[in-house]
């Protein structure tokens, strides 16, 4: 079941729409309009912003925005983080997808892997070229935004990417990580602002009926900005006495 979007809920997409083919999950049209819409909200896909128009004029009365780039310039990523720091100075909603997420993390001070394949030979659950359809297992992480998302423990989720994220920026933490210790997904912590970056494809093909729920929690936030999770307590074993 999906919700009936409403029409002053507009979500901006900074990026390409989806082009393979297909149905997902045969419930909406792959593709973040699809997906989008399913969710509840009036999608409003956004031109390239070449530095001549202000991002306030770009997003306008939208509430949130997804950010996943343009085709053919992953490599060209000025403008992506541009958008994020203006999404952090105004705690905007944001939901950062591949090269997105890679853009999100670079703008805050984070390092990313160019290549998992040359860089990460020990990962195997990541191909190089990426190839359509592979899929594996993420862990996500317990007391995160992700967590409500999917719920806690194993997921599966679609694996197209040949690059990751390295070292997180400051401010951000963990939420999943595949079986092979490649970082998944990360998400701000500490205040009121939603920023939520995943490394698959939550509008593709390929996606699960699981993942319109990203585009849900981005929606649900705009409308109802709620404070990120206390980090969850994590044990440590006590050193007194070791040798």
């Amino acid at each position: 079941m999906f919700a009936i979007p409403t029409p002053d809920v507009r979500i901006a997409i900074y990026g390409s729409e989806v082009t393979t083919p297909g149905r997902g999950v045969g419930l909406w049209s792959a593709g973040y309009r699809g997906a989008v819409v399913a969710a509840g909200a009036d999608p409003v896909f956004l031109e390239p912003n070449d530095g001549s128009e202000s991002w306030d004029d770009l997003i306008g009365d939208c509430i949130g925005v997804v950010v996943c780039g343009f085709e053919g310039a992953d490599r060209q990523r000025g403008d992506l983080e541009s958008l994020c720091l203006w999404a952090r100075s105004r705690s905007f909603p944001i939901l950062s997808i591949d090269n997105g997420l890679l853009a999100m993390n670079a703008a805050f001070g984070g390092l990313n892997h160019q290549s998992l394949a040359r860089e990460l030979p020990e990962a195997l659950q990541h191909r190089h070229p990426p190839e359509p359809g592979l899929r594996h297992a993420i862990m996500v992480e317990d007391g995160t935004r992700l967590a409500k998302v999917y719920g806690e423990g194993e997921i599966v989720v679609n694996s197209e990417h040949r690059e990751g994220i390295q070292r997180p920026a400051k401010g951000f933490g963990v939420s999943a990580k595949a079986l092979d210790g490649v970082i998944e997904a990360i998400e701000f912590q500490g205040d009121k602002w939603f920023a939520m970056g995943v490394q698959w494809q939550p509008a593709s093909a390929t996606a699960s009926g699981l993942d319109i729920q990203v585009f849900r929690a981005l929606i649900d936030a705009a409308k109802n900005p709620q404070p990120a999770p206390a980090p969850v307590a994590r044990k440590v074993r006590s050193m007194a006495g070791a040798a």
